[in-house]
């Protein structure tokens, strides 16, 4: 089990990250949280969590432990795989997971696409025991320049929230809502425009 990263970050995406590691090139799916706290060129750590199927070996990478654990917690309950659980905690800190969970709110689980309220009351009931056992996340650092070129970061965040579960109409409306801050400010970073983008999906 490959549990920690430590390197070089060579590229980022909208929910991915390219590790160096002494010239070997290691690329770990993301949560927008985590593409925003790292910066091309600069050392990071990533916890890391490897899903295992027979045609696919997937490296997920988080910047806080707590994190990987609502990760791979989430996917103790039945029929959540690691794209669904990727969501969840894209969608739901640590924290806000373990308060949704412990305070049975259903509503705040049925913003992560994929998941419905049957889902969400199955999810309550399989993780309310163990949910306690996450701590409190941290906040991350929200400096990335990871700024893509031109319109370049319009088909960067719609991508990545597509893969996230969000329909191509949700993600491209998404899009257009943070436009603003592009022009405000258009040295943000790709991760803080796809978390404005998240946080704009979750109302």
């Amino acid at each position: 089990m490959i549990a920690q990263l430590t390197g070089t970050v060579a590229a980022v995406g909208g929910t991915w990250v390219v590790v160096d590691l002494s010239g070997f090139g290691v690329r770990a799916l993301c949560t927008p949280a985590t593409v925003a706290a790292v910066r091309v060129g600069e050392q990071t750590t990533l916890h890391t969590s490897l899903i295992v199927r027979e045609d696919s070996l997937t490296l997920y990478g988080f910047a806080d432990a707590d994190e990987r654990d609502a990760f791979e917690l989430v996917q103790s309950a039945s029929g959540i795989g690691p794209k669904i659980a990727q969501a969840v905690v894209s969608v739901l800190p640590p924290g806000d997971l373990r308060a949704a969970i412990a305070q049975e709110n259903v509503t705040a689980l049925t913003r992560v696409p994929g998941i419905g309220p049957k889902g969400a009351q199955k999810m309550i009931l399989e993780l309310k025991d163990k949910v306690n056992a996450l701590g409190a996340v941290p906040n991350l650092s929200t400096t990335s320049r990871m700024v893509p070129s031109g319109e370049v970061w319009r088909e960067q965040v719609s991508s990545g929230l597509e893969s996230l579960g969000w329909s191509a109409k949700d993600a491209a409306a998404a899009v257009e809502r943070v436009v603003p801050l592009r022009e405000q400010d258009p040295g943000i970073g790709i991760g803080d425009l796809m978390r404005a983008a998240l946080r704009s999906l979750a109302r």
